[in-house]
């Protein structure tokens, strides 16, 4: 089969293919990636599993006529039984391939976003989106993350008889409690052993709301008497970023610990006491399992499938309020340490019980094989 993404950078959707791919999808079944742009930060690790990956290096706008061509080349070389699109560009381009595929192959779209409306959206999204709503007829299924993005994006026009929502899933031996890491990781930073730590994983972008949170943060630290610490990571999250810095107090910066991108995420989480998800739009964040998974309890906004995730586990507020915001994290802070420890491991056996890679993987394999296993299509979509 063949997967084609929008792009292989940070971000969610790619690292859900990374890992379903590592999880043993691969071992199952063969396949291949085409990223409509690059490598990225993934192509090489999804290279390590043996699993090839093609590049389009396809520019912002509409695709050329080599890009056109460069796909054309790969589908008619890996001759795919099933295209599996991610993200909106991809589901698009994924249905453009199958009519230059040999056996007009099964088409599955993965929608990786929600759609609380299109006015936070790019231009060229908008038209992205609308013309999925028009074609979600001709994919054989409609994957969704999460339960919220499904139903927005049938409202919208998104074919309701194709939804299947399979949600992320997580790998618990990797993503496991570790007071040797947490330490390690504290003594890099300069973090007193016991000192509070509150934490934040994202890419800098504005759905992440990284600066309503920092307000949050910076009010946390000037009220509570606890030695609270801020630690960030995310693609352009540092001190270089204007909007950020300029939300720190001068006699604060000490307590702030901005990072950037970092590649050992699960050893951070093990350094922290409490993780904040503070978007105002997201489908099913993996950051918010991956923290629930490392044991940590969550404060996290009420957007796509977080509520529902999180549970009792931890403290739900809605989006885009600082004080909500605020309040949910003097809520966990205010906790004793066994308090907190007890609301960490309820949410590690919440996600071992709901969101486990090995049970997701498995959704997909028996889908991939359901799909494989059909006659084949016509091209009319019916």
């Amino acid at each position: 089969m063949l997967h084609v993404i929008t792009g292989l950078g940070t971000g969610g959707a790619e690292r859900a293919l990374f890992s379903t791919l590592e999880g043993g999808l691969s071992r199952s079944i063969p396949c291949h990636v085409l990223s409509l742009t690059d490598k990225g930060t993934y192509g090489d690790r999804i290279e390590a599993l043996g699993v090839p990956v093609h590049a389009l290096h396809m520019k912002r706008g509409l695709p050329t006529a080599a890009v056109i061509s460069g796909l054309r080349r790969v589908i008619r070389e890996v001759r795919p039984d099933i295209l599996q699109g991610w993200m909106y560009h991809g589901n698009l381009a994924a249905s453009l391939g199958r009519f230059m595929a040999p056996g007009f192959p099964s088409l599955a779209w993965n929608v990786r976003h929600s759609l609380y409306g299109m006015d936070g959206e790019k231009t060229m999204t908008r038209y992205v989106i609308r013309a999925g709503a028009l074609l979600s007829g001709r994919p054989d299924v409609i994957l969704y993350n999460s339960e919220t993005s499904r139903r927005q994006h049938e409202a919208f026009g998104f074919s309701a008889k194709r939804g299947l929502v399979i949600p992320n899933g997580f790998d618990l031996n990797r993503l496991s409690p570790s007071p040797e890491r947490g330490i390690a990781i504290r003594k890099e930073l300069e973090i007193p052993l016991d000192a509070i730590v509150i934490g934040h994983v994202g890419r800098l972008h504005p759905l992440k709301d990284h600066p309503r949170f920092l307000r949050a943060a910076v009010r946390l630290i000037q009220e509570e008497s606890q030695d609270i610490h801020v630690v960030m990571s995310g693609l352009g999250v540092g001190y270089d970023t204007a909007s950020l810095a300029s939300t720190i107090p001068a006699g604060l910066i000490a307590r702030f610990h901005l990072l950037g991108e970092r590649r050992d995420v699960p050893d951070l989480m093990c350094a922290m006491n409490v993780f904040c998800q503070s978007s105002w739009s997201e489908a099913f964040p993996n950051v918010l399992g991956e923290a629930m998974a490392a044991g940590v309890p969550c404060v996290a906004t009420d957007v796509g499938d977080s509520g529902p995730v999180v549970g009792d586990t931890g403290v739900v507020v809605p989006p885009s309020d600082d004080e909500a915001l605020f309040c949910g994290l003097r809520q966990l802070l205010g906790k004793s340490v066994l308090e907190r420890q007890m609301l960490g491991e309820a949410a590690r056996s919440r996600v071992a019980a709901c969101y486990g890679r090995e049970a997701v993987v498995a959704g997909y394999v028996k889908l991939y094989k359901e799909l494989a296993g059909r006659k084949p299509h016509s091209a009319s979509g019916a």
